[in-house]
């Protein structure tokens, strides 16, 4: 699956030109893809938050018989047709497709890290990803992270990408590393870190290399857990990373807005503790993850927030209109 979701980016990179942009093609064709769950997910959550009352009512009624109140409860979802579950499917389905896309992202930022990897080691200028006001897309949008590959990446590419590349040079050894002596062993999961620092310090003999790497003079925050270093040539603004907690925070807003009325109406103030958790936790994972990883996969998680926001308020509304034309119904019912 990894292999297919891989190809099928490729694809599209090959037809823009930029694998920047077909991040944004892919994940907005991913939304999409997804809209017909995320709809019936909402329509399923407004038919369970309209049972409230009636919920609340059975749980003060069998408040001391827990498996009256059970069977009560399936009974009355059976009867609205109203299924629980299924405002969880869309849930269920986003973390499997964000591995899914996470690994082939890491495919993609491997094969070309390893591109880069090549050319430093030939005393060349890496050809690196740029997009926006990112240096190289396969790096993090950070200041603290350089443009080019640097030792903490090349540790994250696993040890057969790593062997596949190896036995693709073949004769060809680039220019430092020749005279090492590396073999098809040197890239197993035993031996890997070692040969990948000796790899790293290769390239640093490559002067440009060096110098990207270099700290900027001056910009050194010694923090209580880490120490975090602006490079010369940093790979971002941070940006990403900080629009992916923003709109994340947004998102969380914007979907959350029923649950947290669901909860008020049913005064479960523990519902409202855990809604109210959940608004900043997922900011705060989505501003580490994506400080950590590549820009790529920041980009992503970005774009896959914004569209999601538009579909949510897009379906919110359609709903509400659909719910306004049946109270509108019922009361020109009621009237005659």
């Amino acid at each position: 699956m990894n292999e297919l979701v891989f190809n099928f980016l490729a694809w599209i990179q090959s037809g823009v030109g930029s694998w920047g942009w077909a991040m944004v093609i892919f994940t907005i064709l991913i939304r999409l893809v997804l809209t017909p769950l995320d709809y019936k997910s909402r329509a399923g959550m407004r038919k369970t938050q309209s049972l409230q009352p009636k919920l609340a009512a059975l749980q003060t009624k069998y408040a001391n018989d827990k498996d009256k109140l059970n069977q009560k409860t399936a009974e009355l979802y059976k009867k609205e047709g109203v299924n629980p579950m299924s405002s969880c499917l869309p849930l269920l389905l986003t973390w499997p497709i964000l591995i899914i896309v996470f690994a082939a992202m890491r495919m993609a930022a491997n094969k070309e890290l390893l591109q880069q990897v090549t050319q430093i080691l030939n005393n060349e200028a890496p050809v690196l990803e740029p997009f926006l006001w990112i240096r190289n897309l396969w790096m993090p949008d950070s200041l603290f992270s350089p443009a080019v590959p640097d030792l903490s990446t090349l540790r994250q590419i696993p040890a057969d990408m790593w062997q596949s590349w190896f036995e693709g040079l073949g004769d060809n050894l680039p220019a430092l590393l020749q005279g090492l002596e590396l073999t098809s062993e040197s890239f197993t999961s035993a031996n890997l870190t070692a040969t990948v620092q000796t790899i790293q310090t290769a390239m640093a003999q490559n002067a440009q290399y060096a110098d990207a790497l270099s700290a900027d003079a001056g910009w050194v925050f010694n923090l209580w857990i880490t120490t975090l270093t602006v490079v010369k040539e940093y790979n971002g603004l941070m940006i990403l990373p900080i629009l992916s907690a923003v709109t994340q925070v947004v998102m969380t807003k914007i979907t959350g807005a029923q649950q947290n009325q669901q909860a008020q109406t049913a005064a479960d103030e523990q519902a409202q503790a855990t809604s109210k958790m959940m608004t900043w936790f997922f900011p705060l994972f989505s501003l580490w993850i994506c400080f950590g990883y590549s820009a790529a996969f920041a980009l992503y998680w970005v774009c896959g927030n914004i569209v999601s926001m538009v579909q949510t308020i897009v379906i919110n509304k359609i709903l509400d209109n659909q719910e306004a034309k049946k109270a509108n119904v019922a009361g020109e019912g009621t009237v005659q």
